[in-house]
């Protein structure tokens, strides 16, 4: 004989594809489905904070041409690694392919050093041309003085010449009396 449904030490049976259908609620006028397993239709949304939050960023972004170099420089030493990798089993097994793979890594390997050469010239030229201009030598300083001039300049050409301001009155007069 089976235990009644609910009884104490029974297995509670759900329709098949019962866990699958959660709950609909409203949200700004559209219709949106709770994600099954999620805080709210487990009950634990008020327990803890939200998960995902939103920093600032410790640190800036990288200059597009020092990510591209270094983007291109982190792909080139993992397939080097790879390589290394292969080369060294292919040792231990006595295969054919381990002498062709050695030199393909030692090739590798200058290829590797001048990639990560590459992002560190990238990022000095970089630096050195927009970014820090407080130092003397920065080629920097002088692309935004000129640029400074090229606006000021543009500013000036835009707008009629300005009129002299005359005086009312004589020179070095302190009251009106």
């Amino acid at each position: 004989m089976r235990p009644a449904r609910g009884e104490r030490g029974s297995v509670k049976r759900r329709n098949p594809g019962s866990h699958r259908r959660a709950p609909i609620r409203e949200h700004s006028g559209r219709r949106a489905v709770t994600a099954v397993g999620s805080d709210e239709l487990m009950g634990t949304a008020e327990r803890r904070g939200e998960l995902w939050v939103e920093e600032p960023a410790g640190r800036r972004r990288m200059p597009d041409p020092v990510r591209t170099a270094a983007v291109r420089a982190v792909l080139i030493v993992a397939l080097t690694l790879m390589q290394a990798v292969i080369a060294f089993l292919c040792t231990f097994a006595d295969s054919w392919l381990a002498f062709p793979m050695v030199l393909s890594s030692v090739g590798s390997t200058v290829a590797a050093t001048w990639g990560v050469l590459d992002v560190w010239v990238t990022r000095q030229v970089w630096n050195q041309r927009n970014g820090v201009v407080s130092a003397p030598n920065s080629t920097a300083r002088q692309l935004r003085r000129e640029r400074r001039q090229a606006r000021r300049q543009a500013r000036a050409q835009g707008r009629p010449a300005p009129e002299r301001i005359r005086r009312r009155g004589r020179a070095g007069q302190l009251t009106h009396t």
